[in-house]
């Protein structure tokens, strides 16, 4: 075994590292996906490094994201699932700094092949963070308030969204 591969248990649930046993990566995630959800993960690691405890936030929620914490993601529950797609939501809106993201982003990560089924959940995660300030919705490019939304709506970063990434890579804590 070379430094770059790991031993993966028989069921594919855990990685096995210096014969220690960690949770593999949601392999259903597309990889575009999860090549950005891992390099948010390594920027949330080198931040934790010059910004201490307020830079872990983006270490657990990418982590979460990834399915590499919270409940198993090949035995998902309603909370886990809708707290792992919150963590998806939070981690792609850091990633992207000021652009939107879709709620099928989250869902695309979470459900794999069967993204479309969590798309009224994700749509629902999203109403609950705007509620918290955590994101914003926008449909056309305005936010818009309310519950009943019809058509393709975008999310936002709040002003709640806490511990962002500058564009120079350095964090603005919020």
């Amino acid at each position: 075994m070379t430094s770059n591969q790991v031993d993966h248990t028989d069921d594919g649930h855990y990685i096995v590292v210096k014969g220690r046993r960690w949770r593999a990566t949601d392999p259903s995630i597309p990889d575009a996906l999860k090549t950005e959800l891992v390099s948010a993960l390594m920027t949330g690691r080198r931040l934790v490094k010059s910004d201490g405890d307020a830079a872990r936030v983006m270490v657990h929620d990418a982590k979460v994201a990834l399915g590499e914490r919270g409940d198993p993601w090949w035995e998902p529950t309603e909370q886990g699932t809708r707290d792992r797609l919150a963590a998806t939501m939070r981690t792609l809106l850091r990633s992207r700094g000021g652009s939107s993201i879709c709620p099928s982003d989250a869902a695309r990560t979470v459900g794999g092949d069967d993204w479309r089924e969590l798309m009224a959940t994700a749509r629902e995660v999203a109403l609950d963070l705007r509620a918290d300030r955590v994101v914003a919705v926008t449909q056309r490019g305005e936010v818009v308030s309310g519950t009943d939304l019809r058509g393709p709506i975008r999310i936002i970063a709040g002003a709640a969204l806490d511990f962002r990434p500058g564009p120079d890579g350095s964090a603005t804590a919020t």
